[in-house]
């Protein structure tokens, strides 16, 4: 497309999701002053304790589980597929989620469907290792 025309076209996009905004009640900024500062940082303290949960006691699992000749490569892997793929199209997978069904809380079954997932493959198809040797398998 040329350069010209796709400014054309954007600047009509822009207009018309300006209007639409604009006649959905939308404000054009975020007032501060209504900020809840107490409950947010509530909110972010037990996220913090959540993750700390489940970050304490999988590090030593995952020592556990593999030998030591493969241990790290096996350790990084998994964690930044998880972490990159699955965390890091959270956000455009639930912006999508919601555009396509217009309920602002319909992008949260993805983090939802991720975390059930993960816990029945982990309950069904991980092993205990809790008697394992960790050294030079």
């Amino acid at each position: 497309m040329p350069a010209a025309d796709f400014k054309a076209q954007n600047e009509a996009f822009t207009a018309t999701l300006g209007a639409a905004l604009k006649d959905a009640g939308y404000p054009a900024k975020a007032d501060p002053s209504k900020t809840n500062y107490p409950m947010v940082l509530l909110l972010l303290t037990i996220l913090v304790i959540y993750v700390t949960m489940v970050y304490g006691p999988i590090a030593a699992w995952l020592v556990e589980l593999f030998p030591t000749h493969i241990r790290y490569t096996s350790m990084s892997l998994p964690y930044h597929i998880g972490n990159g793929w699955f965390g890091g199209f959270l956000p455009t997978v639930a912006f999508a989620m919601v555009a396509a069904t217009g309920d602002i809380y319909y992008g949260l079954w993805y983090p939802i469907v991720i975390a059930v997932m993960t816990a029945i493959l982990g309950t069904f198809f991980l092993p205990e290792t809790k008697d394992r040797e960790i050294h030079n398998i």
